[in-house]
């Protein structure tokens, strides 16, 4: 299903949902960061997704990490939370999503990565100064940003 992000634009449609959702900051032992190239958007992205009920939040982030890139992790902390009544995503079957989003820091513990075909069309470790060339929203280089502030103490509220 396509999507288009909207933030901070008068012409967005009006927000009708709100679905809690996380994203998940994984780095390896060099330092890069886990991305998957989205198959809704055509961008790059943290894995990550849509809460499911009968799940803890945590067990949604290791969840969608695995869906979405075969990687398997456990959550090391909370980085930020991202509630901007501005930012909303537009689907193409008329749902508008406002943004409801926890990021959580995840630490590798086993797994093969790969993308999935379905939500997923490549996975990818990648630097974070190599990270301004990929075709990534704004709202996903914030949340990157704030898991690797090492001056952070306490999670971004926003």
């Amino acid at each position: 299903m396509a999507r288009t992000d909207y933030v901070n634009d008068p012409a967005a449609p009006p927000a009708n949902s709100v679905v809690p959702s996380v994203t998940v900051v994984v780095r390896n032992v060099d330092g890069e960061v886990l991305l998957i190239h989205k198959v809704d958007n055509d961008r790059w992205a943290l894995p990550g997704g849509g809460h499911d009920i009968g799940e803890t939040i945590t067990q949604t982030a290791v969840r969608e990490v695995k869906e979405e890139t075969g990687l398997d992790v456990e959550i090391v902390r909370l980085t930020g939370t991202y509630t901007n009544p501005n930012h909303v995503m537009a689907y193409d079957n008329g749902e508008v999503r406002q943004q409801f989003s926890l990021c959580f820091e995840g630490r590798l513990i086993g797994g093969k990565a790969r993308e999935d075909g379905v939500e997923t069309k490549a996975v990818r470790w990648v630097n974070p100064s190599q990270l301004d060339t990929l075709n990534m929203h704004p709202s996903m280089r914030l949340r990157i940003a704030h898991a690797l502030d090492t001056e952070r103490r306490q999670p971004y509220l926003g």
